[in-house]
């Protein structure tokens, strides 16, 4: 997912988003423990997923407060 994506979709599609990618890094990381699959590709790409989503919502977070501020 491209950061020009994620930065698009509203406050609520990226809390959504969020608990999506979670939960699709849980059940992945639950089959590799389980010796299901061996997708270490995934779920690196996943990780980077959430960590865009959440320094999106954290970039939109600090410029509200800081306009509230001013």
């Amino acid at each position: 997912m491209k950061a020009e994506k994620v930065r698009n979709l509203t406050d609520d599609e990226l809390r959504h988003q969020e608990r999506e990618l979670a939960d699709q890094l849980f059940k992945l990381k639950f089959q590799l423990n389980m010796g299901q699959t061996e997708s270490l590709k995934k779920m690196r790409g996943l990780r980077k997923d959430i960590a865009r989503v959440k320094t999106i919502a954290r970039e939109r977070g600090t410029a509200a407060g800081a306009t509230e501020k001013k």
